[in-house]
């Protein structure tokens, strides 16, 4: 299947999750127990959206933990700039509908202890169909880390059943639910 195909199937399935919430769930438990989330002390992940795992728990849990959190804005020229997020940090909503920082390029940072990799589809090789832009793509040739994804049911496969081209970067680990 090519991936523009893929992506639109995934969003409708994913729209429509009945047991989304046990699995986030799931998943949660997963990644707290894991040494990289315990360890970290900077974190960067995005605000999710409706039809992803939701990241508002896992920030609300490297609050609590004493992490820093870190969110990306989109930039021009498919850029990402990751911004400090804290409790009193005004989001505004970018042209693309997406919850992000103001953009202040003092606080920007690129290396984090743990970065937390949204997408649509993924395989226990790292392998990820993202959203289409190429955003985390780019960052990460530019700033190589260790990464991490969350993937619900739905969006984990075997194999990659979408092309796999060689600038895609492979996620180190990518934590799912048992089925």
């Amino acid at each position: 299947m090519d991936k523009a195909a893929l992506r639109q199937a995934l969003i409708k399935q994913l729209a429509t999750l009945p047991t989304k919430t046990v699995e986030e769930q799931q998943l949660y438990q997963q990644l707290f127990a894991l040494p990289q989330w315990q360890q970290a002390k900077s974190v960067a992940l995005t605000i999710s959206q409706a039809i992803e795992v939701n990241s508002q728990p896992l920030i609300a849990a490297a609050w609590t933990a004493g992490k820093n959190v870190y969110v990306p804005k989109v930039m021009p020229q498919r850029q990402l700039a990751f911004l400090p997020y804290t409790k009193t940090t005004r989001l505004i909503k970018s042209k693309f509908g997406l919850c992000e920082p103001a953009y202040q390029a003092d606080l920007v940072q690129t290396k984090f202890d743990l970065l937390i990799v949204p997408g649509l589809a993924f395989t226990g090789k790292g392998q990820r169909l993202g959203f289409g832009g190429g955003y985390y793509d780019r960052f990460l040739a530019q700033h190589p880390q260790t990464t991490l994804s969350l993937a619900l049911s739905p969006q984990f496969y075997p194999v990659a059943d979408w092309p796999v081209e060689p600038f895609d970067i492979r996620i180190d680990q990518v934590i799912t639910v048992s089925r």
